[in-house]
């Protein structure tokens, strides 16, 4: 009985620190200032290099190890097009503000052009993922970087359609703009769907998780889809609920505290010389 606890319970364990470290490293690296993303991307695109190898290296394999590795691959994958997001590398062609008068598809419509490249980016590299795994034996990489690109689609059309944890804190400064395309409301109609659903796709695969507990593989293939799963459901209450999530990522959000801080002073001081030139002046 404890060994089968343990065989369900170390492969959550490993995607809760993954999940964790990826997102403090990119929350970290983007709150530095600009002049470093340059640094970050290259380092981010030589690890995503790495990972589809990886991942197609695994691809023919039904070792647990394996199994880690494509895991892996594909969750460093999806951190690069966060990364690349963040960073404002890749991001739309509209790189402005939602006019104060649109409508609710204009709104949309603003908002996706805002985010094209990069949801375009995503799905073409969802695409190459299946393509490069398709009839493997391991494809584990290729539906946990689907699993993540479905959830952020779901969570972002929440934030579009209003709930009342919007996380702008964690924008930075150059996608401020962003915050004019979402809406702060306490509830919307897609919300109980969204978790409903979410909640659905993380009971099967513990479910399978559970009857294939004497196949290492295909069980931890399952537990590690279960566990990301229920972090994007996590993702999703933590939109509506009272709680604030801001101290898991706390060594993350440093670098953006500082950047603040430095830009308030930065404006603090420029408002005393104008003050004290008008002073002169009168």
């Amino acid at each position: 009985m404890l060994q089968t606890l343990w065989q369900l319970l170390w492969p959550l364990l490993f995607v809760v620190l993954l999940w964790w470290l990826t997102t403090v490293v990119m929350l970290y690296r983007t709150g530095l200032p600009e002049r470093t993303y340059l640094g970050t991307m290259l380092a981010a695109t030589l690890l995503a290099l790495l990972s589809v190898l990886a991942l197609v290296h695994a691809a023919a394999s039904n070792t647990v190890m394996a199994a880690l590795q494509s895991f892996t691959a594909g969750v460093l994958l999806w951190g690069w097009h966060e990364v690349s997001y963040y960073t404002g590398l890749i991001t739309g062609p509209r790189a402005q503000a939602c006019p104060d008068d649109c409508s609710a598809g204009q709104r949309f419509r603003y908002g996706l052009l805002a985010s094209l490249w990069h949801e375009l980016a995503i799905v073409a590299t969802a695409a190459l993922l299946l393509a490069l795994t398709w009839g493997e034996v391991n494809q584990l990489g290729s539906w946990t970087f689907v699993i993540l690109w479905l959830m952020r689609w779901s969570t972002k059309l929440n934030i579009f359609l209003g709930v009342p944890n919007l996380h702008e804190e964690f924008w930075p400064e150059h996608l401020r703009y962003l915050s004019s395309y979402v809406s702060n409301k306490p509830m919307n109609l897609l919300f109980p769907l969204s978790v409903t659903l979410a909640t659905l796709l993380t009971a099967v695969f513990m479910v399978l998780a559970w009857q294939a507990r004497s196949d290492d593989f295909v069980g931890t293939q399952a537990m590690l889809l279960a566990t990301i799963s229920l972090l994007g459901l996590l993702e999703h209450w933590l939109l509506v609920l009272p709680l604030s999530d801001s101290r898991l990522w706390q060594w993350g959000y440093a670098a953006h505290e500082r950047r603040m801080a430095s830009r308030l002073s930065r404006e603090t001081a420029a408002d005393h010389r104008l003050s004290a030139a008008g002073s002169k002046a009168a």
